[in-house]
């Protein structure tokens, strides 16, 4: 009996592999040597039995690296879950910097910029004398001719040892018989009325450090403390510190409205936001500056409301920001960054669809020929072009602008990449027409936004090390504080000073 009479009861398994048809052959041979006179259907039966054993053992392999795939990806699973934890443990994790330049810029100063060196004092400033006489060679002892030789000048600038200054003050109180109220005594080095465990304070300029080290310089607080106490003998801990400069903040709080009012205004104002951390995410820090002075701000918003109460209803001058839609329509004069539209413009180039885009090109040109008429129009009178030149290199300018923006590069139907993206970019430029030229009208304008990032750039230090604040009051502190230490820091005053004006009571 034949295989293909008993198909019924013996069905095949699907079409054979030439390893499975090699070992029923070899099977076959086999039972024919072994069962000689059984019927073919029995040694087909033993071909099968043997087929399905190859059968199973591959399956038994094939699930055996199945589980050692997913034995390695469970491994690979629990690494990157244990990185996820340790990064959620960071201080910093919220504001960490995720990616960082292969390629960084070459460190010290650009070329062509004049170099710096320390100055030495006048001499009748010096405060000690020493003079080291050279009478004999130092290697082997031969006395030397005072005609050749050459006298040596140098200056060295030291710190004296630093020493605590303590102070008792002795006041008195008593009771008044004709107004029936306890009076007391001030003196004007008096910094608290606080008496028995607390009658021992920090004074003004010990403060003034502390605030400096703390606000202006990023130092965290128990580092402030250390520093302090290693530096100066004063003995401070971070809790009372953090208290002395919610003190100090509360006392500078008219100072830091009033530097608000100079710059609302001023002609110009540079105007950026970072993400802040109040207790929690959520929170942005504003930022208002310009070569006069800069101001910080802590709200629990990123919106137009939030930017108009910040600037001010009545805000005559120039904004400089970035292209987010909430400074839109915001001022009647605004200057959008250079650096912003640059960088758009490169990000385009480098997607394959605007690799061979001349009109990118055009463009970023364009960009290029505003900047140079700005430095042109800012030449000394001596090498500067006439005004009628300038007002006509001015005017192509805006003809060529006109010609690049005006007419559509897509259609909504368009399927080209190339001008998809080319659309984008008109559209983008096209929307700040209004902004394109401001800052070659006002001479206080820079083309970019770059001052207000460069004063937002220590607030993000000190976002990365102490991962904001912890309470709004904190905030608040560090705002003004924060806000106070940059002025003092552009207009060359001491901010040690200003804080140990306000110390004493």
């Amino acid at each position: 009996m034949s295989l293909s009479s008993r198909k019924e009861t013996k069905p095949e398994r699907g079409t054979r592999t030439r390893q499975q048809e090699r070992v029923a052959e070899y099977i076959t041979r086999l039972a024919r040597e072994k069962q000689a006179g059984e019927p073919d259907w029995l040694i087909e039966h033993f071909v099968q039995q043997g087929l399905r054993v190859l059968e199973l053992e591959q399956q038994k392999t094939e699930q055996a690296r199945q589980i050692e795939a997913q034995a390695a990806e469970i491994v690979e699973l629990k690494e990157k879950l244990a990185q996820a934890e340790r990064a959620g443990k960071r201080q910093a994790a919220p504001f960490r910097r995720s990616k960082r330049k292969t390629q960084p810029k070459r460190p010290g100063r650009k070329a062509g910029h004049r170099g710096h060196w320390r100055q030495p004092p006048a001499a009748s400033a010096a405060d000690e004398h020493y003079e080291m006489p050279l009478e004999t060679c130092p290697d082997c002892g031969q006395p030397l001719d005072k005609e050749h030789q050459q006298a040596i000048e140098q200056t060295v600038i030291d710190v004296p040892p630093v020493e605590p200054r303590v102070i008792r003050l002795k006041t008195y109180r008593n009771h008044c018989q004709n107004c029936q109220k306890n009076v007391r005594s001030q003196h004007p080095l008096q910094v608290s009325g606080a008496t028995g465990a607390a009658g021992t304070q920090i004074g003004p300029r010990a403060l003034g450090y502390a605030a400096y080290l703390n606000k202006q310089l990023g130092v965290t607080m128990r580092k402030t403390v250390q520093a302090l106490e290693t530096m100066t003998g004063v003995r401070l801990s971070p809790g009372g510190l953090s208290q002395a400069l919610d003190r100090i903040a509360e006392r500078l709080q008219p100072r830091y409205d009033n530097l608000l009012a100079q710059l609302r205004d001023s002609e110009v104002l540079y105007c950026d936001e970072t993400g802040w951390w109040v207790s929690g995410p959520g929170y942005w820090l504003w930022i208002l500056t310009n070569k006069h002075g800069t101001y910080y701000r802590v709200v629990p918003s990123r919106s137009k409301p939030a930017a108009r109460e910040l600037i001010g209803q009545d805000f005559d001058g120039v904004l400089v920001s970035d292209c987010l839609n909430i400074y839109d329509d915001l001022t009647p004069r605004q200057h959008k960054c250079y650096a912003h539209h640059f960088k758009a413009i490169s990000q385009a180039q480098q997607t394959p669809a605007g690799q061979s885009s001349s009109y990118l090109l055009e463009l970023r040109a364009w960009l290029h020929a505003a900047l140079l008429l700005k430095r042109l129009s800012c030449e000394p009178d001596s090498s500067r072009l006439s005004a009628s030149t300038l007002a006509q290199l001015r005017r192509r300018l805006e003809e060529r602008v006109e010609t690049l923006l005006t007419p559509p590069r897509a259609g909504p139907e368009t399927t080209d990449p190339q001008a998809q993206l080319e659309e984008s970019l008109r559209q983008r430029l096209a929307k700040q027409r209004d902004h394109l030229l401001v800052f070659l009208d006002v001479p206080q304008v820079d083309a970019t936004n770059n001052r207000a990032e460069r004063q937002l750039r220590p607030a993000v230090i000190a976002r990365k090390v102490s991962c904001g604040n912890k309470t709004e009051s904190g905030a608040r502190t560090w705002e003004i504080l924060a806000s106070l230490a940059a002025t003092a820091a552009q207009s060359d005053e001491s901010f040690v000073e200003l804080v140990a004006q306000v110390v004493p009571t």
